[in-house]
């Protein structure tokens, strides 16, 4: 049994050796339901306690195994910045991935039947949730996402009008498309509306370097202002620091480049 369940069951062993774990002090934390369209999703939501006004807005969206103490503590080392940061479970309508142990179970039962439109729709929700809250500034909203949602950071980028810029953690850029995700990063590449910084590792087997590169010149192609970052030696999840695949020099350069964009692109 995994020594700490704070994290999804289907990452077993956790990494507690050099899972970072951010406390709380100076922050407000809080579970909470955002109201969507056909209901509520619940959500993970971390800001600094304290301030006068709202602050800048940056929604973090999870990889396969939902909103577990990675997650959670990605938006806790946001709100040490001075974010609002916001994670909605995005997977809520289709199963709780948190329980599952077998990440082809996750990736066939939930994942694959997760509609792109209805993903769209929910980070247009989460958005305006925050900015209901009088704690978060929409005039400065960003995005994060990191494996699936890596790739939803791109696909929201082309997406929205009113997000600032975004990160994206090594989501795929070219996959088989399906009538629930019919589209890839390559091909709304040149629909981008914000500047997105892409974060890639040289050994990762589920992202080819010709992928990336495909993506460069798509990007290229369309005069958009992307950037994309391949770091030697890191595979895929780098930045997870409960996992075997942390790379913890690819992780920290990540993260600097990740404030320093939505610096850059006024998410400050």
């Amino acid at each position: 049994m995994d020594p700490h369940p704070a994290y999804a069951a289907a990452v077993h062993p956790a990494r507690l050796d050099t899972a970072i774990h951010t406390d709380v002090q100076g922050l407000d934390t809080a579970e909470v339901r955002i109201p969507v369209r056909d209901g509520e999703l619940p959500a993970y939501q971390a800001s600094p306690s304290g301030m006068l006004g709202a602050v800048p807005v940056v929604l973090v969206v999870e990889e396969i195994f939902g909103i577990h103490e990675y997650i959670r503590d990605v938006c806790r080392r946001l709100a040490k910045a001075g974010y609002f940061a916001l994670a909605p479970d995005l997977f809520a309508r289709q199963g709780d991935v948190l329980k599952m142990k077998d990440q082809q179970e996750i990736l066939s039962q939930v994942v694959s039947r997760v509609p792109d439109e209805q993903v769209m729709a929910d980070l247009d929700e989460a958005a305006e949730y925050a900015a209901r809250t009088g704690k978060a500034d929409l005039a400065r909203f960003g995005l994060t996402g990191f494996c699936w949602g890596g790739r939803i950071a791109w696909l929201y980028a082309a997406h929205s009008n009113r997000l600032r810029a975004a990160v994206a953690w090594y989501g795929r850029l070219i996959h088989p498309v399906s009538k629930l995700q019919p589209r890839t990063p390559v091909d709304v590449a040149p629909e981008l509306k914000c500047p997105v910084l892409g974060l890639y590792g040289e050994a990762d087997p589920a992202i080819p370097l010709e992928h990336v590169e495909s993506m460069r010149q798509a990007i290229r192609a369309a005069s958009k202002n992307a950037s994309l970052m391949v770091y030697p030696g890191a595979g895929h999840g780098f930045h997870a620091d409960y996992r075997a695949t942390y790379h913890k020099d690819a992780a920290t350069d990540g993260w600097l480049r990740l404030r320093e964009w939505f610096r850059e692109y006024g998410v400050a």
